[in-house]
């Protein structure tokens, strides 16, 4: 009696285990389905990466320094020229 309980329990966790194996599978597959699926579509949009959004961000910021940077020269220059007049 012992003995088929001890079978009986090692195919249940066989069972089990093997389950969970074809589990993770179907999880693997579903994911790469869902990437594929999710990759096709941005492609078919008109979406950047990140690569390119980055580097709009970072032209950007400079860009936005240098404005700055002109605001004050024009605000000095306007007024040495109100100092003149």
């Amino acid at each position: 009696m012992q003995e088929s309980r001890s079978r009986l329990t090692d195919d249940l966790a066989r069972m089990f285990n093997d389950a969970a194996g074809l589990a993770g599978g179907v999880r693997r597959e579903v994911e790469t389905l869902v990437r594929t699926q999710m990759e096709r579509m941005l492609s078919k949009m008109d979406v950047v990466n990140r690569e390119e959004f980055e580097a709009v961000r970072d032209m950007a910021a400079l860009a936005r320094e240098e404005n700055e940077k002109l605001e004050k020269r024009i605000a000095e220059l306007e007024a040495k020229l109100a100092a003149k007049a």
